[in-house]
């Protein structure tokens, strides 16, 4: 299989499932107070899905195994701005382990990702 865009990544379209699940929740009324912290924690749900885009996006392996490197961190980041939330009582149990859950799922993802491109050597066209 030939992943001719970014959107055909399925790192991708699971970040993107995060950044819109955290949108959601911090449309909640004491969450979406917190003006800062919102804009926070929206701002690192959407770093790892732009970040997966913008290394896809590069010429190189490295750069995009960067930028991948980058996409993960942002899921860490994510999950512990979740604890946070959590502890403000921003979210309550299921929504914390939704997004526990979908933020270690997705940084493991991503390591596994980089794993396999460090063996793989592709030049030209990406993933022939």
């Amino acid at each position: 299989m030939t992943i001719k865009s970014f959107e055909d990544l399925e790192i991708w379209q699971e970040a993107r499932e995060l950044s819109k699940l955290v949108n959601e929740l911090t449309k909640k009324e004491l969450f979406s107070k917190d003006f800062r912290f919102k804009d926070q924690i929206r701002s690192a749900a959407g770093s790892v899905m732009d970040n997966i885009a913008e290394g896809f996006e590069r010429d190189g392996r490295k750069e995009f195994i960067q930028f991948l490197s980058i996409a993960k961190a942002s899921a860490g980041e994510t999950r512990s701005q979740s604890y946070r939330a959590f502890d403000n009582q921003y979210i309550n149990d299921e929504e914390f382990n939704e997004l526990l859950v979908k933020t270690q799922q997705l940084g493991n993802r991503i390591g596994n990702f980089i794993k396999y491109l460090k063996t793989v050597d592709y030049k030209g066209s990406k993933f022939q």
